[in-house]
């Protein structure tokens, strides 16, 4: 299997800066590897989303790669589900749950009560979506149990 500086597949461009991302054309076609999984994946237009905002977080906003987890399973009444991406504090704490939809996947109210549920088991602070030409971050207020939009992601710092 060789690897390639840009596969075959439509890779659509995202609002996100410019990432290196090690692609190449294996068994089952084009195939993208995610380091925080330490494995090659078929490239599919949400994991190129994924991809992409995993390096953003690392390389602009300081996330420590070894404090985020893809596909994390939990258990959600009875029900296993899967977070696309969990930060964890410096204490193994889970702060912040990431949620990817294709590019052409609309961010709609539906998504938020997705990811929200999740937090019924995990208990962050943060919730963030994207897809990858929309970004949103929000904060859970304590004190009045809402959450609250950021107007950016905030740096990993700013989370612990």
């Amino acid at each position: 299997m060789k690897e390639q500086a840009k596969p075959s597949s439509a890779i659509q461009a995202l609002n996100l800066p410019p990432a290196q991302l090690r692609l190449r054309h294996g068994e089952k076609g084009d195939e993208i590897f995610d380091p925080l999984r330490g494995k090659w994946l078929v490239l599919t237009p949400e994991e190129w989303v994924r991809q992409n905002f995993i390096s953003w977080l690392i390389s602009d906003f300081g996330y420590p790669a070894g404090l985020m987890a893809n596909e994390t399973a939990i258990n959600l009444n009875g029900t296993s589900k899967r977070c696309d991406t969990v930060v964890y504090s410096h204490a193994a704490k889970p702060i912040m749950i990431v949620e990817y939809k294709a590019p052409h996947v609309a961010i709609t109210q539906k998504v938020f009560e997705q990811i929200a549920r999740y937090n019924i088991v995990l208990r962050v602070k943060y919730l963030t979506v994207s897809n990858g030409l929309h970004h949103y971050c929000c904060m859970l207020d304590e004190e009045s149990g809402r959450y609250r939009f950021l107007k950016e992601i905030p740096a990993y710092e700013a989370l612990v």
